[in-house]
């Protein structure tokens, strides 16, 4: 049986937490994470991105209405709550008055961690999730999330997201936070894309058990990039 690293959940020969410098990035980060990316997912960037980021939690649930942790903190007065969300509504760094609304609060980033697929079910239980106050980015960003293909470019990571609203925030002085501290989270992310990438390839070439399918996707090996 592998051993765990009880911090970043990976098997330690694969643990990230070398990478990670645990900071605080001047948000309170809360992932609602789907049971499903709870159980199957344990190695998920949203639980990387939760390692490096001080005092970030994760709850798990599809109907977080009644969650009662997630309602302490959207009742507590010292967070200003937000959903990351996309649309024309959202805040944005750049978006004139943002500083001003959210006052002397802390800021406090619902971040859905789960499939596309069962986002929409969580989205569609969670009434009051969406009733907060939505935040984008002011930027275009695409993912280099090579190991996975999302549905779309723009659809980047849990741990992506965190890292460019950390960045946008701080940049804008939204945030007072060493910005500089944020690429811990790329460091680890890049370092997990190279790993399975390299396992990827392990298996095609024999050196370590391979139980894929024998047609292309499978048996093509896999560029690494150098980041």
């Amino acid at each position: 049986m592998r051993e765990i690293c009880f911090k970043c959940l990976r098997p330690k020969e694969s643990c990230l937490c070398s990478h990670l410098t645990p900071f605080d990035p001047g948000i309170k980060f809360v992932f609602l994470m789907h049971p499903k990316e709870a159980k199957r997912q344990r190695t998920g960037t949203g639980r990387i991105a939760h390692a490096g980021l001080i005092d970030s939690e994760i709850l798990v649930g599809i109907d977080f209405t009644k969650n009662t942790r997630l309602c302490q903190l959207l009742e507590d007065p010292q967070y200003y709550p937000v959903l990351l969300y996309p649309g024309d509504d959202a805040w944005t760094s750049k978006k004139e008055g943002f500083k001003e609304e959210i006052g002397g609060k802390r800021l406090l980033a619902i971040i859905i961690d789960s499939t596309w697929f069962c986002s929409k079910k969580m989205i569609r239980y969670s009434s009051n999730i969406m009733k907060l106050p939505k935040v984008s980015f002011a930027g275009n960003y695409e993912s280099i999330f090579t190991f996975k293909r999302e549905p779309r470019p723009e659809y980047i990571s849990t741990i992506e997201t965190c890292y460019y609203l950390t960045k946008e925030l701080s940049e804008a002085g939204i945030t007072d936070t060493d910005v500089s501290k944020a690429e811990c989270l790329m460091d680890a992310f890049k370092a997990m894309i190279k790993f399975q990438l390299q396992k990827e390839n392990d298996r095609i070439e024999g050196k370590i058990p391979n139980s894929h399918a024998t047609d292309f996707k499978y048996t093509k090996k896999k560029e690494i990039p150098d980041f």
